[in-house]
């Protein structure tokens, strides 16, 4: 019981008028972030870290919290209707919401979106109230070997199911792995793969090369085969779902939640491995395998959307019992933390217990209000798609061009964005899926530094990966994501 009076003692703090003002302000403001591509709650957060000096601890913790999960809501609304992820967590969205709205159901993508992200962060807020401590405990035990291996099942999970084709999977894949080993060798600080060219020192961004593939590579592949695609992205929709889409939906809410919660608790990749783990299984599982990659299914929209939320909510479990950062913004936020004299850690329940029940509270309030601010825009959101063809696409380059400038205000960035955007074209043209692109971009030096670090620990020998029961159980499962459909698959030509 001392849960939920501490519970309690927290929704009376960030009940206060002040505390709702400023969770109002952060939700709204997160959602108008996540629809920008290119900025982002972490870049967000850090432009207004200076108000920690002027604003009370918890207040300035509620505003930022709203800010984080806000984006997530308003990062699908452009995955959905422009194909423009304004997150990296919600591009997976893009892959089936975009082809629902080029199919007038825009509304159904929208509405299973914010209603999705709106029960995993109620129960993703749920456990963290309830399990904090212990889920915390366990994720420490996890190891080098323990993250490769899980990185290595995001690969192969990734390029295995998207596509029709799991050689052109992988094949995007390792472009996605090549482009992630630009830079400096995270380990030993040498420069490579750079070419000489300055700008690559620092790697290659993640938004500037997903802007690329899905936004610009969108606009480019329109302009060159527009007369030969049917003109179908303007057809208007219902704002609301069928039944059968509730019926559909919910199931795919719950194991989204269930994969995205787990790995929120962990540093291994934030919130791009439950999202497309979420969405091969949602595929794998669905009795309309038809709809996916041709008019949309909304199991992979609905799925997604839920493992993304319950995941960037779950980030507080390591972050507020254990001090340790499991995302970029969650670093930000200890730095906030920490910009008060305030230490994140095991006795942080204790020492700050006000401010800790204050801002899990907040998380309830700001989850219902993002769906108040959400479902009401549906239909306006939905208008979008009444812009003229050529007038929108303008739009998405401007909105592109702006968003990615932004980052780093470097006229080189704009010239690498169009080369991503053209090989997008290419990619498209010839039936290779962008997604996994993104996530070798992303996981590959993270997969390098485990791999090495693992291989440390065994003193260089490759069996370390069997001999931790965690690791070897994880192996286990990549080998039979790949073998298992081909298994399945010679079995059934052999039954005909």
């Amino acid at each position: 019981m001392d849960i939920w009076s501490q519970l309690l003692g927290g929704f009376a703090t960030a009940g206060t008028p002040i505390n709702l003002m400023w969770a109002f302000i952060g939700c709204a403001l997160g959602t108008a972030i996540g629809v920008l591509p290119g900025l982002g709650p972490a870049v967000t957060v850090a432009m207004l870290l200076p108000i920690t000096s002027q604003v009370e601890p918890t207040a300035s913790m509620i505003f930022f919290a709203g800010i984080y999960y806000g984006a997530m809501y308003g990062g699908s609304t452009t995955s959905i209707l422009l194909n423009t992820p304004g997150e990296t967590g919600t591009m997976v969205t893009a892959l089936e919401g975009f082809k629902m709205a080029k199919s007038g159901r825009a509304g159904a993508a929208l509405a299973t979106s914010a209603i999705g992200s709106f029960v995993a962060g109620t129960i993703a807020t749920v456990l963290v109230t309830l399990f904090a401590p212990v889920l915390a405990i366990y994720a420490v035990k996890l190891g080098p070997p323990e993250y490769f291996m899980l990185m290595v099942l995001a690969f192969t999970t990734v390029s295995a199911v998207l596509g029709r084709s799991t050689l052109r999977g992988i094949t995007a894949l390792f472009v996605g792995l090549a482009l992630g080993l630009v830079g400096l060798d995270q380990i030993t600080a040498q420069v490579r793969y750079t070419g000489g060219i300055p700008e690559f020192m620092d790697g290659i961004e993640v938004v500037l090369v997903a802007v690329g593939l899905f936004a610009v590579g969108e606009c480019m592949y329109t302009a060159l085969y527009e007369g030969r695609s049917e003109p179908t992205l303007n057809r208007m929709g219902t704002v609301h779902m069928t039944k059968s889409e509730w019926r559909r939906s919910w199931p795919a809410w719950l194991r989204g939640t269930a994969i995205g919660f787990p790995f929120g608790t962990i540093p291994a990749g934030g919130t791009e491995i439950p999202t497309f783990i979420s969405y091969g299984v949602e595929r794998k599982l669905s009795k309309h395998q038809e709809e996916f990659g041709t008019t949309g299914a909304i199991e992979g929209v609905a799925g997604p959307e839920a493992a993304n939320n319950a995941a960037v909510t779950a980030t507080l479990v390591p972050l507020l019992t254990l001090g340790i950062p499991t995302s970029v913004t969650a670093a930000i936020l200890l730095s906030a933390l920490q910009n008060y004299g305030i230490n994140a850690g095991p006795q942080l329940f204790q020492t700050s217990s006000t401010l800790v029940w204050a801002l899990i509270a907040s998380l309830y309030i700001g989850n219902v209000m993002l769906l108040v601010l959400n479902l009401p825009l549906v239909g306006m959101w939905v208008k979008l798609l009444k812009i003229p063809r050529p007038q929108l696409y303008a739009g998405i380059l401007i909105f592109a061009t702006v968003g990615v400038y932004g980052m780093r205000q470097s006229a080189f960035d704009l010239y690498l964005m169009l080369a991503i955007g053209l090989v997008g074209v290419i990619m498209r043209r010839f039936d290779f899926p962008t997604a996994p692109v993104i996530v070798g971009l992303i996981l590959g030096p993270m997969a390098e530094a485990q791999m090495r670090n693992a291989l440390s620990i065994g003193e260089g020998r490759w069996s370390v990966f069997i001999e931790r029961p965690m690791s070897a159980t994880l192996l286990a499962v990549v080998v039979a994501v790949l073998l298992l459909p081909r298994l399945l698959h010679l079995l059934r030509r052999k039954a005909r």
